[in-house]
């Protein structure tokens, strides 16, 4: 899978505009402050293909990108994004209406802020991709934060704390040093092969 090789697609603000799966999806799922938009731009080698912003939940829209044939997607991020109460909930509409739909899942990447515990939010998303059956992993964002022995220790408690099956792909990444990125590109590949 190349990931030079991606472009811009289509946006969409509620779940009924979707359009049918016809390719594999990798969906990126995490809180309004994870670096969602960061770590898409890192994984397809551009520096604003997807919108990065100060102020979380700038991803008001569910975005798909092409790349090489699959689709990266990029959800609405959870959490504390100030915004209206309406738009958190066409936010979780739209997040719950693409999960609720006949799709293509190809692989879920849970992006969890590697500094903090997972907060009830991650969990929720962790318990929703579990009791679903959906092929999942975890990308533990902002490594670069930490040092490594911190951020070793970091990863093995978050793992506990989200009680993950064995063997749930966890990966280390900084969207700043790219660390872990080669490693997710080829994670990545290897579902949608």
């Amino acid at each position: 899978m190349n990931f030079h090789n991606a472009k811009f697609k289509s946006a969409y603000g509620t779940s009924a505009q979707l359009p049918k799966s016809k390719l594999p999806e990798v969906s990126f799922a995490g809180r309004s402050n994870v670096g969602k938009s960061s770590l898409l731009n890192k994984l397809m080698f551009r520096k604003n293909l997807a919108k990065v912003s100060q102020k979380p939940g700038k991803t008001a829209t569910i975005n798909f990108y092409d790349v090489d044939g699959v689709d990266l997607v990029d959800l609405p991020g959870y959490g504390y994004a100030q915004v209206s109460k309406s738009e958190l909930e066409r936010w979780s509409d739209l997040i719950e209406g693409y999960f609720n739909d006949e799709r293509f899942f190809a692989l879920v990447v849970s992006l969890i802020d590697i500094r903090h515990d997972p907060s009830v939010l991650d969990r929720n998303m962790v318990e929703f991709l579990l009791e679903s059956e959906l092929p999942f992993a975890i990308a533990l964002t902002k490594a670069d934060k930490l040092s490594k022995q911190k951020a070793n220790s970091q990863k093995q408690k978050i793992m506990k704390q989200l009680m993950l099956p064995k063997n749930t792909p966890v990966v280390m990444t900084s969207s700043e040093k790219g660390t872990g990125i080669d490693e997710l590109r080829a994670l990545i590949t290897s579902y949608v092969q």
